[in-house]
Formats: C-alpha cells, structure tokens, sequence
C-alpha cells in the first residue's frame, strides 16, 4: 500500500510553526504518514516583517494550498486548523471534482460561525463535500461549541474532544489534558486516514 501524504494548512493567527500544528504533524508522521505543512502568502508576510496580517481572501489560501499538492502522487489527504479547515474543505471539494485522486478532508476545530455570532454560519465547504470528511471540534468551541454544532444536522462526522477549547484545551477541572485530547485526536485522524486509504 502506499504511503499516505497529507497537506496540513495553519489556522489564521499562527503559522505551522505553531506547538499545536508541530503536535498534529508529529503525531501522523509517526503513525507513517508523510505531511507536507507550509504557511500561507500572508502568514509567509507577517512572519518577514514580524507583525499580524489579516488572512488572504478565499481564493487566494485555496490556491495556495493547492499548489501544495501538485504533484503529489499516492493517497492524498487535506487537513486545516480553524481558517485552514474551510480551505481545505473547499479545495478538497474542488479537487476531487476535478480528478484529482483526494481520499479524504480532516478539520481541526472548525470554524462554524466567529465567537459571539452564531448566527454567521460557514457551513457551505462542508454541505459542499463530495468525498469522506471528518470534523475534530472541542467540546466548548468558541466557533462552533457541541451543543450548537449537534443541531446543524451535518452530514459530516464530528468527533468531540472532551471539554475542548478551539485548540482542545480543556478546563484543568474537567480531568483532562489538551495533551490527552490531542493523542485521541491524532488517533481518529490516523483511523480515517487507514480507512479511506
């Protein structure tokens, strides 16, 4: 069987040098699987001058990201934090519609509405979805908390990280660990990943 590769995308405020994004790809390149991680045009800018830059537009990260996985051969998979899952999403869609041999999408916190506006829903990347997905969201996401997300009848599996933040950062009094909820998240991506291969 050949080896999975996976393009992984940051979400808005910190590029893949993030302990979170270094976490996630650590955990799928030891569990074999080849991942390709790279920062946005406008990430790429803010770490050159040392300031934040505001996120590009939507066709400007789904190009990019795009561009991440020309060429790659054998079973490709797309992966994002936050701002990273939408384009991925998005991509993946636009991907496998055109051919391209992409087994599968992956979110890391999904940014279903901004913080304090639920009513701003993003869900068109995932109803748009025309090949397997799964969706890793804490418990108590800011974006996009379980007991909002439970009611938006996806079709799209999501898997629930106890007491998680956006990060998966839980509430020390809960009894688990953001090390904890990353382990069972990197364990659901490796079986989706084992499964679409």
């Amino acid at each position: 069987m050949s080896q999975a590769k996976l393009v992984l995308a940051h979400g808005s405020g910190a590029g893949q040098d993030h302990p979170f994004m270094q976490a996630i790809k650590a955990g799928l390149v030891a569990g074999g699987v080849e991942v390709v991680a790279f920062d946005f045009p406008y990430m790429q800018k803010a770490i050159a001058a040392g300031k934040p830059r505001p996120p590009d537009k939507m066709p400007v990260l789904v190009a990019a990201m795009a561009e991440q996985c020309a060429g790659i051969e054998g079973p490709l998979f797309l992966a994002g934090k936050s701002l990273g899952a939408r384009v991925a999403m998005t991509l993946a869609t636009e991907l496998h519609e055109a051919g391209q041999a992409v087994r599968g999408v992956m979110a890391l916190g999904y940014p279903f509405h901004p913080p304090g506006k639920p009513e701003r829903l993003r869900l068109e990347p995932i109803e748009n979805l025309t090949l397997p997905a799964l969706i890793l969201q804490g418990e108590r996401d800011t974006f996009g908390a379980r007991s909002e997300v439970d009611g938006y009848g996806l079709s799209v599996p999501v898997q629930y990280l106890p007491d998680g933040d956006h990060s998966f950062v839980p509430r020390k009094r809960s009894g688990h660990t953001q090390a904890s909820n990353l382990d069972a998240a990197l364990r659901a991506m490796l079986a989706f990943i084992k499964e679409n291969c």
